[in-house]
């Protein structure tokens, strides 16, 4: 399981009122240069004026992207941590979310498939592809043999694990288990491959990495209509925002793919950036935002769970103010 990682708070002030973003970096997924975004902030702090029209031009930058986007939302709505009143921030309606399961040993996972099952948790995301595969379809199977498609969804993740040569054939023996969706069975970059896979698999695919450092919209409009997947999954951090992730969501439901959000180990700052966008959209299935539980030292935040709903307090306090 990761241990650290980098978070970079951006803090935007203006008339007594304070508003907050988190440019958030996953090693060897985020497509940002370290260095580069750095300069691009230190930057910006002593040119505030160009705050707005830079973001568009950060398309290299995509955490930045999200980070400006969100902390001027925040600083527009004049109230701690508000971006999109909805139901959920008023506290009234929770969002269904996934309970992931960490890759590691076969005793490690089973450990966290149980608590998750005995917390409530309808939905489980399994990472695969780390362990030996025979036993990442035992811990299917024990699952299988404790509750049914109807009692729990599944969904694994690859993370571009399979060979293509070797993925239709495990994507039958997953598929033994019920699965509900695997994300990205092989490496991101390979169109055709993944056409023919969605083409004759036996479980729904996601696209995920996939969706990384696609720019433009007519790469956007080129990938979907290539791949035809069943889902896109959307994580702003990595796709540059909120405003970027909605194009992906206006192209999927034009050919009829749905998708889910997914925080992409963000603190509560981002984490309840995104849970407030993902509220106001007609969204049908649990959603992936529960990573910000691993974290040790996170943002104390209005952000809470009750199995698997994810709830926001309205009279819920943030701590990042000393920030």
């Amino acid at each position: 399981m990761l241990k650290t990682k980098d978070s970079w708070i951006i803090r935007l002030e203006l008339d007594g009122h304070v508003g907050f973003g988190e440019c958030s970096l996953i090693a060897g997924l985020s497509p940002d240069d370290v260095e580069k975004l750095e300069e691009t902030l230190g930057r910006l702090v002593d040119q505030p004026e160009q705050l707005i029209p830079e973001i568009a031009k950060m398309d290299d930058l995509p955490s930045i992207q999200f980070g400006l986007e969100t902390a001027l939302l925040d600083l527009e709505n004049k109230e701690d941590g508000l971006l999109f009143p909805s139901a959920f921030t008023s506290g009234k309606k929770g969002i269904q979310i996934n309970g992931l399961i960490w890759m590691g040993t076969k005793s490690y996972m089973f450990d966290q498939i149980k608590q998750k099952c005995n917390s409530g948790f309808t939905c489980l995301k399994l990472k695969i592809g780390a362990i030996d595969f025979d036993d990442e379809l035992a811990l299917l199977s024990y699952i299988r043999q404790h509750f049914d498609a109807n009692q729990l969804e599944l969904r694994v993740d690859a993370n571009g694990a399979f060979l293509p040569e070797h993925a239709i054939d495990k994507l039958k023996r997953l598929s033994e288990f019920q699965i509900h969706s695997i994300e990205q069975p092989i490496k991101q970059g390979q169109w055709n491959a993944m056409r023919e896979l969605c083409k004759t698999t036996p479980i729904p695919i996601a696209l995920d990495e996939e969706l990384i450092g696609i720019k433009t919209m007519e790469k956007k409009i080129s990938l979907l209509k290539t791949i035809r997947p069943h889902f896109v999954i959307l994580k702003p951090s990595l796709v540059g925002g909120l405003a970027k992730s909605d194009e992906w969501i206006l192209l999927a439901e034009k050919l009829n793919i749905d998708w889910w959000a997914t925080s992409a180990l963000e603190s509560n700052i981002g984490l309840n950036a995104i849970a407030q966008w993902t509220a106001i959209k007609n969204i049908r299935l649990p959603q992936g935002l529960g990573t910000g539980q691993i974290f040790t030292n996170n943002i104390e935040s209005p952000l809470h769970l009750d199995g698997e709903q994810l709830y926001y307090s309205p009279n819920g306090k943030w701590t990042y103010t000393t920030l």
